[in-house]
């Protein structure tokens, strides 16, 4: 008498299907046995890929930050060849007058021209370094200028798309933007 086991199997008699069905058993307790013993060691891959990551990810947040600090040290001392070594040489910077400063030339220009304007210092307090990509950057930070004879000092926001090089992080672009008033509701 010929047996089907539920497709798995022919046989004939009643001991080969039981000696078969155990046999599938077996065989699916070790592959169970085998995947249990490597998903460990895929997790411990994937938490070691992303271990690496966040390594990466905080020295590559710490350059960044670096980087902008740097920029306010060489903006501050009014040093254009420190400060144009920051930039790319496409970049552009859109201040809170409305000017488009094109190109490294402008905005080195511009940048120590500002500084000469401000008496005080500028500073930029990083509140998010968000990456966009491999090697592209967004930051935002609050940008204060203060004038050293009046002690007033001008609150802004700002955003730099870093991006980066061969030379390391450098700053692609930059978006001040002075705060306006909320206009009231009617």
């Amino acid at each position: 008498m010929e047996v089907h086991t539920r497709g798995l199997l022919k046989a004939r008699g009643n001991s080969l299907v039981v000696a078969s069905f155990a046999d599938r058993v077996m065989q699916h307790t070790m592959d169970m046995h085998r995947a249990l013993l490597i998903l460990p060691a895929i997790g411990m891959i994937l938490a070691g890929g992303a271990y690496a990551q966040s390594i990466s990810g905080h020295a590559e947040e710490t350059a960044i930050r670096e980087l902008v600090g740097k920029y306010m040290e060489a903006r501050n001392s009014r040093n254009a060849d420190a400060t144009r070594s920051l930039f790319t040489a496409d970049a552009d910077q859109l201040v809170s007058t409305g000017e488009w400063r094109k190109g490294v030339d402008a905005v080195v220009q511009g940048a120590i021209a500002s500084s000469q304007k401000e008496t005080g210092k500028s500073s930029i307090a990083i509140e998010t370094i968000r990456f966009l990509g491999p090697g592209l950057a967004l930051v935002d930070g609050r940008y204060e200028t203060a004038a050293a004879a009046t002690g007033v000092s001008r609150k802004m926001w700002t955003t730099l798309i870093i991006k980066h090089t061969d030379r390391g992080w450098r700053i692609a672009a930059i978006r001040n933007m002075l705060p306006a008033p909320i206009a009231k509701a009617n």
